[in-house]
């Protein structure tokens, strides 16, 4: 739990969780924003995530790993340099050229793959990722997040694989909350944003 705290202490010192008024992917209106983009620029950070996704789903049978794009990505290349998983990506777009993959990446059909996702919220980026890499032959078991805003049941989700997930929105905030790093203002959106998710 020491670590999990420590590592959303960082999370919002690098702007990574941001409160205001934001528009979320699925349209909702929210005061909390995780932007994990930031990540990138933040080499420790992204070790730090890198082990603690690790140690979520070190039990996990899985011969590739693949990060939802585009900010999965680099997560997905740290876990697969520091653990020697081999990995495959998918590309967002199909080439029109070349061999117009949209899995690239050396595998074998029936393979099992881990998705890798920066943060959960309708879990639309994760089916959609894990329909394209089942096409190709590859068996998902397994989804990890860092973040689940814990905004809907992700009934489709869960139905199709296990996920695994790091940290809740609500611990998130709730470890903010009792930190010294929130102003006054800043802590009374998060106490309201918590209070309506426990509603």
């Amino acid at each position: 739990m020491a670590e999990e705290s420590s590592l959303i202490l960082e999370l919002y010192q690098i702007g990574a969780v941001q409160f205001g008024e934001f528009t979320l992917k699925n349209g909702k209106k929210s005061n909390v924003y995780i932007d994990l983009r930031r990540i990138v620029s933040y080499p420790f950070i992204l070790k730090f995530i890198a082990q603690a996704i690790w140690k979520k789903i070190a039990d996990c049978e899985f011969d590739l790993v693949c990060g939802v794009p585009y900010t999965a990505l680099p997560i997905a290349t740290c876990i697969s340099i520091e653990h020697h998983v081999p990995m495959v990506m998918r590309r967002k777009e199909k080439k029109d050229y070349g061999t117009k993959k949209i899995i690239e990446g050396q595998f074998t059909k029936g393979q099992r793959c881990l998705v890798v996702e920066d943060v959960i919220t309708t879990g639309s980026s994760i089916l959609e990722t894990g329909a394209e890499i089942e096409k190709v032959g590859l068996v998902v078991a397994d989804v990890i997040a860092l973040i689940d805003r814990e905004e809907t049941p992700l009934s489709e989700l869960h139905e199709r694989y296990k996920v695994h997930t790091v940290l809740k929105l609500s611990h998130i905030l709730q470890v903010l909350i009792d930190s010294s790093l929130l102003n006054a203002g800043v802590k009374e959106s998060a106490i309201a944003h918590l209070t309506g998710m426990k509603q």
